[in-house]
């Protein structure tokens, strides 16, 4: 959708952010991305959206000052602003006044430079390190006072009294390259802290450089189980910038595979958290089912993993001709092995013991926080984007938005797999009515988005994945922003986790199902 926005200025900005949380009920902050404006100035750009009511705001708040841009903070109204406008800084040096903890979060501390300024010259600046990064146990908060002069005071991360576990960043059970700090006392946490950014790649630097046929690639490789519905929401806010309509047979196909894509998802989940848990066996099934979808993606898309499916205007080839019989004969053994899965491990008095009561998170929490998808919908936030604004096929299809009320680790289990059987029933309704059509809408060699702003989002397998496009007209984009479905969630680790024991630590982040690359970007 092209985005309408209100431009706020920033001494204005904290009290209509106030306003709006508190008269118009917007308990939700979608997205928030720092711009580079040029002679502007920098900008940061609000997504607000009532949980009550649905409506959405979006405001626009523009600093001048290159040299030194201050913005008031947020994060005293919506909790996700934390951890959003740590990145802002980390990327284009935005202050923000008030934020108790102005921490680089995806780069190192002694990291020269922001990388999303368009005047940044980070091989310059940044030599080849091979020492290990300085981390430091205080932080700094910023003050505007009056007459506009910035001071700031260190506040404490850790105190010297603190014991502080390292989990990570090559612990097997993080699932990949991520790093906790955890203060604890006795055996019990008292704070998680994340050390992010250790497989950063630049995604959205390198996109201001490409086409935007060449951007679909890295989509595939951010949350690499939900390589699908990312390149789908990107190609989507391209399609309806552009105003192209893909034909019916795209959109139900595009469905299908969304829901075969989550499936795959959901069976990895359940594997791994098993194996995390001690239970072998039922990783070792769940791979076995998640083989055949595996399998079926191969013999249509040519990849198992990373897809390169979805294109601007449709979809890189029209279905294998066993696509729909494969997937007819995929069903009912998917649901055999659901059966088994819940007989292996969900009721198991270990599993159960392990999960039930464990890192409860209320459902003000995860709205506060911003955890959308399964975790969100454990404590009771009613969030699929696939019923909230349906797209593509999902208007045509019954399904049950599952929720649940506890919000602990048990809840956010069963979301998951009671999910699998939705998806499958999406998918039934659909196999067998896959209308004729064009797989690909014809397009110009050279893709150009009219100039704008655009924002689209789908329902992908860990919550919201949505892309922020700025365009000037041109065959790249000016700034995009990829709205991560995992950084919300390791953010919330340390609500989740407080007060529970170490020991547990891996079964909260196994039921939150972050992938890390998709946290890293």
């Amino acid at each position: 959708m092209n985005l309408q926005y209100t431009p706020v200025a920033p001494e204005a900005l904290h009290a209509e952010c106030l306003r709006l949380r508190e008269e118009e009920m917007m308990d939700f902050l979608v997205f928030l991305t720092g711009l580079d404006l040029g002679e502007e100035g920098f900008g940061v750009v609000y997504q607000l959206e009532s949980t009550q009511t649905g409506k959405q705001v979006n405001l626009r708040c523009v600093t001048p000052d290159r040299e030194r841009p201050v913005l008031p903070t947020v994060s005293d109204i919506w909790d996700i602003a934390n951890i959003y406008e740590r990145e802002a800084y980390d990327y284009l040096g935005i202050i923000f006044t008030g934020h108790p903890d102005m921490r680089r979060i995806f780069l190192r501390e002694d990291w020269v430079g922001h990388p999303l300024r368009k005047d940044d010259k980070p091989e310059e600046q940044n030599p080849l390190r091979m020492d290990n990064e300085p981390l430091s146990d205080t932080t700094w908060q910023y003050e505007l006072s009056q007459d506009g002069t910035l001071t700031k005071r260190e506040n404490v991360v850790f105190a010297p009294s603190d014991y502080v576990v390292n989990i990570g960043p090559q612990h097997p059970s993080t699932h990949g390259v991520l790093h906790f700090r955890v203060a604890i006392e006795g055996e019990t946490i008292r704070r998680v802290d994340p050390v992010l950014g250790y497989i950063h790649r630049g995604i959205e630097k390198m996109n201001e450089s490409m086409t935007y046929p060449q951007m679909l690639a890295l989509t595939d490789r951010m949350d690499y189980l939900g390589a699908m519905q990312n390149r789908h929401a990107l190609c989507k806010v391209i399609e309806e910038a552009m105003g192209v309509e893909v034909s019916d047979r795209v959109k139900v196909i595009r469905t299908i595979m969304d829901e075969l894509q989550r499936i795959d998802s959901h069976i990895l989940f359940f594997s791994c958290l098993a194996q995390d848990l001690g239970a072998t066996t039922a990783f070792i099934y769940g791979f076995r089912d998640r083989e055949k979808i595996l399998d079926i993606f191969e013999e249509t898309c040519g990849g198992r993993l990373i897809l390169n499916y979805n294109t601007i205007g449709g979809v890189m080839h029209d279905l294998h001709p066993n696509f729909v019989s494969r997937v007819k004969e995929f069903i009912p053994v998917m649901r055999k092995g659901l059966k088994e899965y819940h007989d292996l491990f969900t009721g198991n008095v270990i599993a159960r013991n392990r999960m039930e009561g464990v890192g409860i998170l209320t459902k003000e929490q995860v709205i506060a926080m911003g955890c959308t998808g399964g975790t969100g919908r454990a404590s009771g936030w009613h969030n699929d984007l696939r019923k909230l604004r349906p797209y593509d096929a999902y208007d045509r299809v019954e399904f049950d938005e599952i929720t649940f009320t506890k919000g602990d680790s048990f809840s956010r289990y069963m979301v998951r797999m009671d999910e699998i059987e939705q998806s499958l029933r999406i998918i039934e309704q659909l196999i067998d009515n896959i209308p004729e059509g064009p797989f690909q809408e014809k397009m110009k060699p050279i893709i150009k988005v009219p100039e704008g702003v655009y924002y689209s989002a789908v329902e992908g397998s860990r919550g919201q994945f949505g892309v922020y496009l700025e365009s000037r007209g041109d065959k790249s984009p000016y700034r995009v922003h990829y709205r991560s479905t995992g950084l919300p969630l390791v953010y919330a680790m340390n609500a989740a986790c407080r007060g529970n024991l170490i020991a547990d630590l891996v079964t909260i982040g196994g039921t939150f199902d972050y992938i890390v690359p998709d946290i890293d970007r």
